[in-house]
């Protein structure tokens, strides 16, 4: 990437000593390993707010649609107070260029999802989503979210990292080209702007390189890009970007199967059938009825496919991002 991809996180998932009692719930995996390749902007809607460190718990009530926020012991509503920071608060990480958020799960102000709503009668209900984070995803409703907790799904993982550096990739040859997310131009850095035409072109080029990735995410959705990129000589920039990017992001939050994965794989496989002894095709075509049964994980085909890919010199298939999607560090594919 050319500049820091930044992410949201709540503030205690980080080590800071933030949470109603005065500690935290620092997770190693964000806290450790995606630090290495992330910058975040850590939040704590409730400390942000002025509720003061150590505080009151609280906790969601009334309806899981509009719930309110109280606190347990003394029964004080803090709905409105919190609603009027959260409001303010996404506005403001609207300057912040996120490609993804962090929640922390289970919080009555950053859960995402399944989070207790205590009814007037009744054992609480798990269907609750945090003020905060109901703000900030009605806000951004395509930018990639995740909670913690999930992130220890190895496929929710991976789909949700991936997400990020998809955007990431965009959002950098959009400040390229001088284009903000509805394709209009930004204020000038003193350097020549590319033309029109150039414009367009490295737009389609982007879309040529993550052909394979999207499709691994919705045949379906990958054909209808490519269809509007198709009439994109014929329509005005700000009439492409905007869309383009809402069915970027609306297909890549598309999990990925076993199935879509090896549809890609044997399209790629396709490329090299008048070069490929029977053995390597054999071999190729093995390694992915393994992985679609589960036995092995979805790097080991991968890995063979890149193998053909320097081998036959397939130029096309070395600029397509699904073989790379992410740096190999984290060692995503290596679980899914």
């Amino acid at each position: 990437m050319d500049r820091p991809i930044r992410l949201g996180v709540s503030a205690c998932l980080l080590g800071h000593n933030v949470r109603y009692d005065g500690g935290h719930k620092r997770d190693a995996y964000v806290a450790g390993t995606l630090a290495a390749h992330f910058e975040f902007v850590p939040v704590c809607p409730e400390a942000e707010c002025g509720l003061g460190v150590p505080r009151q718990a609280m906790r969601l009530t009334g309806d899981p649609a509009a719930p309110r926020l109280m606190t347990i012991n003394t029964g004080q509503d803090l709905t409105e107070r919190m609603l009027a920071y959260c409001a303010r608060r996404v506005s403001e990480l609207a300057g912040e260029n996120l490609c993804g958020y962090i929640f922390k799960s289970k919080s009555p102000s950053s859960g995402m999802a399944r989070v207790k709503v205590y009814p007037e009668k009744g054992p609480p209900v798990m269907t609750g989503v945090g003020l905060f984070a109901r703000a900030f995803m009605d806000r951004f409703p395509l930018l990639p979210v995740e909670e913690e907790g999930r992130l220890n799904d190895p496929a929710l993982r991976e789909n949700f990292i991936e997400r990020v550096f998809t955007l990431a990739r965009y959002r950098d040859l959009l400040a390229e080209l001088g284009l903000d997310g509805q394709g209009r131009e930004t204020a000038g850095t003193g350097g020549a702007r590319p033309g029109r035409r150039t414009r367009t072109g490295r737009i389609l080029a982007f879309h040529a390189a993550h052909k394979y990735l999207l499709m691994s995410h919705s045949p379906r959705m990958a054909a209808g890009m490519g269809q509007l990129a198709a009439r994109a000589a014929s329509l005005s920039e700000e009439e492409l970007i905007p869309e383009y990017q809402r069915l970027l992001l609306s297909a890549m939050a598309l999990r990925a199967t076993p199935a879509k994965h090896v549809n890609v794989l044997q399209h790629i496989l396709g490329y090299f059938k008048t070069q490929l002894t029977p053995d390597e095709k054999a071999e190729a075509l093995e390694l992915m009825a393994d992985y679609r049964a589960g036995l092995l994980p979805l790097v080991v085909p991968v890995t063979l496919l890149s193998h053909f890919v320097r081998k036959y010199d397939a130029a096309y298939l070395k600029g397509q991002w699904y073989l790379r999607p992410h740096p190999r560090e984290l060692m995503l594919r290596n679980h899914v």
